[in-house]
């Protein structure tokens, strides 16, 4: 069965193919650092629980070492393709989503659960084939262009998966419960705007803290969806899920933690104000979290 073997290969091959080129070019920081990737996309699942655990270590090593580089500045762009050269840009959503409908028709061929990853992978792979045909791209060209990329990007591309990493061994350390223990004390029984106060500003703030609304939202569910919102107030758990992650990403737009996305665009644009783009967020972001907390207690009540 097709599943997550095949994305994890796919994205392996890829930065031992980033790893090669930055030795070649003897930038041996960044080439280690995508070995590292490499070596847990291809083989993690054979390290074993500590082999793992120093990788990730030696992940963080080197990119507190500040000694990875930024690519060079590309060369001006070729234009003489003229508008075809977004045909292999629009492939890649539209594979995706005819492939996740497919796919979830093909459970003996593709896991349903990762119906879109496998549909995201093929259509990428669609699209570099569309660039080689169609625009005449060397085959080393999208990897050399997906090196400089990733290279700018640096340590900040895998902050994501260490911040979600990180939300599960709160989960597992039963950090929810204690989270709602402490809440059940301040809010009153059975009042429905207290719990609908408590997950959704608790989703933005431990998002601020944590970066990610994907590491908040197993210590919130634990701690307040699941218990009091779902259980107690007899909310739809489709709802208070996808409210709460909203919630959650409303405290995205507001905290330097998520440097993917608040930081890394400000350093890329050399802004003078550092925080510039969470600045211009804020009163966006604040806007969207009152508005659902009052869809969320809309459903709910």
């Amino acid at each position: 069965m097709i599943g997550l073997n095949l994305v994890y290969a796919i994205a392996g091959l890829v930065f031992a193919a980033f790893a090669l080129l930055s030795a070649r070019d003897r930038r041996f920081a960044n080439a280690s650092f995508h070995a590292l990737i490499a070596l847990s996309f291809l083989a993690g699942d054979r390290l074993g629980d500590v082999a793992n655990g120093v990788l990730v270590l030696a992940l963080v090593a080197l990119a507190a070492s500040g000694r990875m580089r930024r690519s060079d500045p590309a060369p001006p762009a070729d234009d003489r393709h003229g508008a075809r050269v977004f045909l292999p840009a629009l492939v890649i959503p539209a594979t995706a989503l005819l492939g996740t409908l497919v796919f979830k028709h093909l459970p003996a061929v593709v896991d349903p659960k990762q119906a879109t990853l496998v549909a995201l992978t093929l259509g990428t792979l669609v699209a570099l084939a569309l660039c080689h045909t169609l625009l005449r791209a060397r085959p080393a060209e999208p990897l050399t262009a997906g090196r400089g990329l990733i290279d700018d990007i640096g340590w900040v591309a895998i902050m994501p998966q260490m911040l979600a990493s990180l939300g599960a061994v709160f989960a597992l350390a039963g950090v929810g419960r204690v989270v709602g223990t402490l809440i059940g004390a301040v809010i009153p029984a059975g009042s429905i705007i207290g719990a609908v106060l408590a997950y959704a500003l608790g989703m933005a703030l431990f998002t601020i803290v944590m970066g990610n609304a994907f590491a908040a939202f197993p210590v919130m569910a634990a701690a307040v969806g699941v218990p009091l919102l779902i259980h107690g107030a007899g909310g739809d758990p489709a709802i208070v899920a996808a409210v709460g992650m909203l919630a959650g990403f409303c405290g995205t737009l507001l905290t330097p933690m998520a440097a993917n996305f608040n930081l890394l665009p400000a350093a890329l644009l050399d802004l003078k104000d550092r925080y510039g783009v969470i600045r211009a967020q804020a009163p966006t972001a604040l806007a969207l979290l009152v508005f659902n907390i009052l869809l969320l207690y809309a459903m709910i009540a």
